[in-house]
């Protein structure tokens, strides 16, 4: 028999006796929360005298009053107590909150340097920050009693601890809001196992987090024999159907979750939160209030009878726990313990209640926690709030910004496609780099595509108090850079040190869809779908399709017969009459995550008629009008040689044809056209879908090879056998084509087709950071001729060959310049660039350009003594210029015998 008993400690002290005749007691163990008990104990009654002052109480459960065990949350503080003098029974009621309750007790000093009042964990985890609470505190001679088992690099499961924060807490915050706070922003969970506080990530499928509802022996509360009540309340005081979402700088933008108008039309929301100016950030703050706001709110609470259940709390299942019990209509389905109540009255009976989450609740719980994360910046509360006006900063460079934390999300954009979206939080700078007390004027934040080379980009800045930056969108999937400086009237400091992060898919799962609707005649199954969720709820932008499953249930095993994209229905030939066909659905979105099946429904297939009927027994004129209708007829009954030529008129269709199902050409599972409610699709022999034309919008997709002719001139695209998407240009005649085509790091590459002697080809390569164009040799791939390349820190024009022959103009930030040799000959020449040797004198003349240009140029010269000692000047001037030479003079003759080197420069205007 399952019983509790009453355990009395003195205070961090040892067992001092039971109390084994309480009057009653109602025990409640919520998740991540401090549990509660409330004892009435009479003061005739033995052990009385045990609560006479304060002790701790805890709870043990038995279920053969042999081996009594304390499990966690059930030790419990006998600090509040109520009497009556006049009640001659001596009953007292004792209200005693959890042991860690005493984390109220422990408070944060200021400890050190102070930022705004504030004290500043920099990249910090759960346990780094719970461990300076509670280490300081101890040792100042508070809370000695309450240890930890968790430490600033791993949780109480010996896990890493997989989160860290930037954050700022007020001296004399309490160490229990703080950690309540960070399981609200699913950072953590927590309990006591006794005297000892227990730290573990958030939702990692440890202690707190157990699947105990899949598996061959799941745990399944039914009701009858573990489950004797199920009250369910249920209200729609939040429903809404749109929301406003209102930001900084006026940032103003408002979604509509796109579902049909509530019972009194449409209700609209409101979310305001400083700091916020993307579309990604609304979009996920928006998405989150439409997804609590999208159904009827539910508390499921669920009594429990102990007498008779195959399970019983604690021994099979505890608070975080998700087991199999009746949901909505009384079916089965994952739920989520959110708490234990156990009562025991005063004859020893025992009752108790679970309060219960469905998917839908869980889900809203996880993103009422990422919605945390993104306005409190990964602050906690106490953490963020409003600073003082800052004073005028003085233009000194600040210090580099320390403990970036970059946190990515998924979002869907209107289209449905996944989006990535991050939130940078970094600890605020308040000195220069000297160390010497500064206040900065803001902060700027950089990211890149983590390549080493890629370009740098300013995706946001702030004010001076704000140390929090959003930015989308990103696409997912890729890794991205990020780094942070603070600005001070101008004058920028040098960088954080860097964060990468991968920004991640979309992994939440379509709702699971609703049961199928199911009819059938002469072996065709007709699978209906309202296009809804089980709940009720729409499906979100990204929904796909909807997958359908049938299986044999003599013979389980499923099979994937059909699938649908909206609200629609398929028939199911080639069924064997009186056979039972269970079927049921899943959902599938864009990034390829699929629903939990939908509750499953049986149906058999019935004949028309009771036996066959004789060969030509039934003739048209045994038929009445409208007997034999569209569901009448097997597929493939009627086929082209049983109409006759010119039977089937424009006068005998009606003007429109609204298709309930699909129309297919081909194989249903193979290679086929099909019409359907959702607009006409093509597959090829492996199911996949080729051409697809949206009876919605018009859109046309192609998947596959396009040619615009099969010879001459054309183009074809997403060639059969490409390695990328690739458009090829065909010239009139053969195969030497021109492409252009996308690689993996979505960079468009331009290839020419082949010169006329076979040995040169020309591309052009555009990417993020780089666009070069240039002449090669197909055969070796190596550079074979003219260049430009451009980047962020450069532009190249030159020319390069095989034979590293590199001639070429270089232009930076810092110079421009020119690398390799100078040639001048020709008429054209513009720049003339040369030296000659010249004999001794005092005038020199018919000096060639080396061709005759095509106009006279101007020229410049200098001279000096090729060896020996010669002059302290030497002065030389030009005369006589024509467009095939020109002389030149010196001011005084030169010393005999000393030859003079003349370097000159001419140009053309």
């Amino acid at each position: 028999m399952y019983d509790l008993r009453f355990v009395v400690h003195a205070p961090n002290g040892p067992r001092l006796g039971t109390l084994p005749h309480p009057l009653s007691c109602d025990t409640g163990w919520p998740l991540d929360d401090v549990p509660s008990l409330r004892l009435r104990y009479s003061a005739h009654a033995l052990g009385a005298d045990l609560l006479a002052s304060p002790c701790e109480v805890a709870v043990e459960w038995s279920v053969d009053g042999q081996t009594w065990t304390e499990d966690p949350d059930s030790r419990f503080l006998r600090i509040k107590r109520a009497v009556n003098d006049v009640d001659r029974t001596g009953t007292a009621v004792y209200e005693m909150p959890g042991y860690g309750w005493q984390l109220r007790k422990v408070v944060l000093y200021p400890g050190g340097t102070l930022v705004d009042g504030k004290r500043a964990f920099l990249s910090a985890t759960a346990g780094e920050i719970l461990q300076t609470f509670l280490a300081e505190a101890q040792a100042r001679g508070t809370a000695l009693g309450l240890d930890w088992d968790f430490t600033p690099e791993r949780d109480s499961a010996d896990e890493s601890w997989s989160k860290v924060l930037t954050i700022y807490y007020e001296p004399g915050l309490d160490a229990l809001t703080t950690l309540i706070n960070l399981s609200e922003q699913g950072v953590c969970d927590f309990r006591m196992q006794g005297r000892t506080l227990q730290v573990f990530n958030a939702d990692a499928g440890g202690e707190l987090d157990r699947d105990l509802a899949s598996g061959d022996a799941p745990v399944d509360l039914r009701y009858g024999r573990d489950i004797v009540d199920a009250p369910d309340e249920g209200t729609l005081e939040d429903l809404a159907n749109a929301v406003l979402v209102v930001g900084d700088d006026g940032f103003r933008v408002s979604f509509s979750s796109g579902a049909t108008a509530g019972p009194w039309g449409r209700w609209e929301t409101y979310v305001g939160q400083g700091g916020v100016s993307d579309m990604g950030t609304a979009t996920l703050l928006a998405q989150a209030a439409l997804t609590r706001a999208a159904a009827e709110r539910i508390q499921r609470t669920r009594q429990i009878t102990l007498g008779t259940a195959r399970w019983l709390p604690w021994r099979d299942y505890r608070p975080g726990d998700r087991v199999l019990a009746p949901g909505d209509g009384g079916v089965l389905e994952p739920l989520r313990i959110r708490q234990i109540t156990l009562v025991r009255d005063e004859r020893g009976h025992i009752t108790g209640n679970l309060i219960l989450n469905d998917r839908f609740l869980e889900r809203t719980v996880r993103l009422a926690r990422r919605t945390a994360g993104i306005v409190g910046g990964s602050t906690a509360e106490g953490g963020s709030g409003a600073r003082p006006a800052p004073e005028a900063p003085s233009p000194r460079t600040p210090a580099a910004p320390a403990g970036l934390i970059v946190n990515p999300l998924a979002y869907l954009d209107a289209a449905g496609t996944a989006q990535g979206q991050i939130t940078a939080t970094w600890g605020a700078v308040i000195t220069d780099g000297g160390g010497v007390a500064l206040t900065v004027g803001g902060y700027e934040l950089f990211a890149r595509r983590n390549e080493t080379g890629a370009p740098w980009f300013l995706i946001a800045m702030t004010e001076a108090t704000d140390t929090t930056a959003t930015y989308s969108p990103l696409p997912v999937g890729q890794a991205w850079a990020f780094k942070v400086r603070a600005v001070n009237l101008g004058q920028r400091g040098p960088f954080s040190a860097e964060v990468a992060v991968t920004i991640p898919d979309d992994p939440h799962a379509p709702p699971v869809p609703s049961a199928p609707q199911l009819s059938t005649r002469l072996g065709v199954i007709r699978i209906g779908w309202d296009g809804l969720g089980a709940g009720g709820e729409v499906m979100p932008p990204d929904f796909h399709r909807l997958r359908i499953w049938m299986q044999d249930p003599l013979a389980p095993g499923w099979a994937e017969v059909g699938y649908l994209q909206a609200a629609g229905s398929v028939v199911v030939p080639g069924q064997p009459y009186g056979a039972d066909r269970e079927v049921r659905f899943t959902t599938v979105d864009y990034s390829g995550n699929e629903s939990a099946p939908s509750p499953g429904a049986v149906i058999a297939t019935v004949p028309l008629v009771a036996g066959d009927a004789a060969e030509e027994s039934i003739t048209t004129g045994n038929l009445t009008a409208n007997a034999v209708t569209a569901d009448k007829l097997a597929v493939g009954a009627v086929e082209a040689e049983h109409i006759a030529a010119e039977a089937v008129t424009a006068g005998k269709l009606e003007a429109v044809l609204t298709l309930s199902t699909r129309i297919v050409a081909g194989s249903p599972a193979a290679a086929r056209v099909e019409l359907n409610s959702a607009g006409l699709r093509a597959f090829n022999p492996d199911g996949v879908q080729t051409v697809g034309i949206s009876a919605a919008s018009g859109a046309v997709a192609i998947v596959g090879q396009f040619a615009s002719g099969t010879v001459g001139r054309r183009i074809i695209i997403n060639p059969a056998g490409a390695v990328d998407p690739e458009i090829r240009f065909y010239p009139g005649s053969g195969s030497n084509f021109a492409r252009m085509y996308v690689d993996g790091d979505g960079s468009i590459i331009h290839v020419s087709g082949l010169s006329p002697d076979g040995t040169r080809r020309s591309a052009v390569i555009q990417r993020g950071n780089e666009w070069r164009a240039y002449v090669y040799d197909p055969a070796t791939g190596l550079a074979g001729g003219g260049y430009t390349l451009a980047t962020p820190s450069e532009l190249e024009v030159g020319y390069n060959d095989i034979n590293a022959n590199l001639q070429r103009f270089r232009f930076t930030s810092a110079a421009a310049e020119y690398r390799g040799r100078w040639s001048y000959s020709g008429a054209e020449a513009g720049l003339i660039m040369f030296a000659l040797n010249l004999n001794s004198g005092s005038s020199y003349s018919n000096i060639g350009w080396g061709a005759t240009l095509l106009s006279v140029p101007l020229c410049v010269v200098g001279a000096e003594y090729s060896s020996g000692t010669g002059a302290s000047t030497l002065s030389m001037f030009v005369r006589s210029r024509t467009t095939s030479n020109f002389g030149i003079a010196a001011a005084t003759t030169t010393n005999t015998g000393q030859p003079v080197v003349a370097m000159i420069w001419a140009w053309r205007q």
